[in-house]
């Protein structure tokens, strides 16, 4: 008897609805076909096990395992599931097999029966909303997760007979049920972070929320203890709140990578993601033989912070070049090519040299000038040209520390931030972006015009910190945030002296 199920693959960010065709007729062996990795072939094993723990049997005749099309390859553990229940179909075990045309059915069998939690439950069920299917089985851990895609009924389940005793009366069964905006408008738990816990370094406090304002990138350089990931860590309080949008994309991208907390819905927050610096290029930018997201896709709609910058390796550093210019990763295969969005701001912070006090107002830098300039020159100049902003970060005097008193909180902050996100919204609400470090060459022309004044200042900073082109544009965008901020039409020329000032790696003499 031939029985069709369905499930589904994922490549990317996208679900691809797979046909799985069993038949049980004479004969022996059982074959799994369809560019099955080993994975899928082992499932027949688990599946055996499974059902057999649960007073059924497996067919001893012949039996073929077609999962189509033929020509995409189909990983993991995540077939248990619907191959399980076509083999029961096929087998006669399950009476009547019309239900499963209706279904999109994904989970991993444990030998006793257990389902276990997949990867990538949201894009499935999107996908299977998108072809109309009526229902998606998933494992009972993955349910909220999948429920957030309206107009399909999701069901979950923990044990292989539940999923039996479903298709033999599903009309006892209920769908789970999540009110998308209701989990999107919940409030997230507070953050124990805030601006307010940092004393002094009101200029450092300035450049992280033009950072936060426009989206830009920016660089930390300071000694040891200045402050630079305290500052970090702390600018995710100020960024505005994501939206419905916002907020799909980055569940997606964590569904699809397993990284998605347990009994979530909604990620409610911007990432903050934090690599070490062992880390390798396809653990950060993504890949490997069956592509994953990296850590820079991970930070999608956040924050990547890389914390002493030139520890990271050379060949690592220079793979985000092209992912930061066109926030997506393309990963390609012989047979596939797949695409992760990675629409970060990188936040990177590094001492000075080696020793940590080059430049220093008290103490002494014990490093030679060769050695400096290969510390520095760790970072190459392309890849520091596609950051913002260079910001020198000194330590805070005793006095300011042992002041009375508490800064601006983050949510004063953030108030300017997202004021200053509202102008350019609308600015660029008909060129489908939202931040002043998205703009294009052409629409640089149209909204980052400046008058003689400012054509002669940054001419003249040009010429003295020898500025490449892209340098250039970042200044006028930079200019631009400030601009925002101080709700200023046109960029004048403090503003763009304002912008000048955060190139302290270029005021060096940086030779990468």
């Amino acid at each position: 008897m031939l029985v069709k199920t369905f499930g589904s693959a994922v490549y990317g960010v996208e679900a691809i609805t797979i046909t799985i065709e069993v038949n049980v007729t004479e004969g022996l062996h059982t074959f799994v076909v369809g560019l099955a990795d080993s994975a899928v072939r082992e499932s027949i094993q688990r599946i055996e096990s499974a059902i057999k723990s649960n007073g059924y049997y497996m067919p001893r005749t012949k039996l073929v395992v077609n999962l189509a099309p033929a020509g995409i390859r189909k990983s993991g553990s995540a077939f248990d599931l619907p191959i399980a229940i076509g083999v029961l179909a096929a087998s006669g075990q399950i009476p009547d097999a019309t239900p499963l045309q209706d279904h999109v059915i994904m989970g991993e069998l444990g030998l006793d029966g257990s389902i276990h939690p997949i990867k990538g439950a949201l894009p499935i069920a999107i996908q299977a909303r998108k072809e109309e299917f009526k229902g998606l089985i998933v494992p009972r851990q993955n349910a909220l997760e999948a429920a957030i895609v309206n107009q399909l009924q999701v069901f979950s389940f923990g044990h292989l007979k539940e999923v039996i005793d479903y298709f033999r009366n599903s009309a006892a069964a209920q769908p789970v049920v999540v009110d998308t905006r209701a989990a999107f408008h919940a409030a997230a738990p507070p953050s124990d972070l805030d601006f307010s816990d940092v004393r002094g370094q009101d200029s450092i406090k300035r450049a992280m929320e033009i950072t936060a304002a426009g989206g830009h990138n920016a660089i930390l350089v300071g000694p040891p203890g200045a402050g630079k990931t305290m500052l970090a860590k702390r600018l995710p309080t100020i960024l505005p709140p994501l939206n419905l949008h916002e907020a799909l994309e980055t569940t997606k991208i964590h569904s699809v990578a397993g990284k998605l907390p347990e009994h979530t819905t909604l990620l409610s927050q911007r990432p903050f993601r934090h690599p070490h610096h062992s880390i390798s290029a396809t653990a950060l930018v993504g890949g490997g033989a069956i592509p994953q997201p990296g850590e820079i896709s991970l930070a999608h709609n956040g924050i990547l912070f890389l914390d002493e910058l030139p520890e990271f390796g050379r060949n690592v550093l220079e793979v985000m070049r092209q992912p930061m210019e066109d926030r997506k990763v393309m990963i390609s295969r012989t047979k596939l090519s797949v695409e992760f969005p990675s629409a970060f701001i990188l936040v990177a912070a590094m001492n000075p040299c080696p020793c940590g006090y080059y430049n220093h107002p008290e103490k002494e830098c014990n490093c030679s000038p060769g050695t400096v300039a290969r510390y520095l020159n760790k970072i190459s100049g392309p890849l520091l040209d596609r950051i913002d902003l260079h910001v020198e970060v000194v330590p805070v005097p005793y006095a300011q520390l042992s002041a009375a008193g508490i800064g601006e909180t983050s949510h004063q902050i953030r108030e300017r931030v997202m004021a200053a996100r509202e102008i350019q919204r609308r600015r660029y609400e008909s060129w489908g972006i939202y931040s002043n470090a998205q703009i294009g060459n052409r629409m640089l022309r149209e909204f980052c015009r400046i008058d003689t004044a400012g054509e002669r200042l940054l001419e003249a900073a040009m010429d003295k910190l020898k500025l490449s082109v892209r340098a250039h544009d970042h200044l006028l965008k930079v200019g631009r945030t400030i601009a925002d901020l101080g709700g200023s039409e046109h960029i004048r020329v403090e503003h763009l002296a304002e912008a000048i000032q955060y190139r302290s790696l270029d005021r060096e003499g940086w030779a990468g």
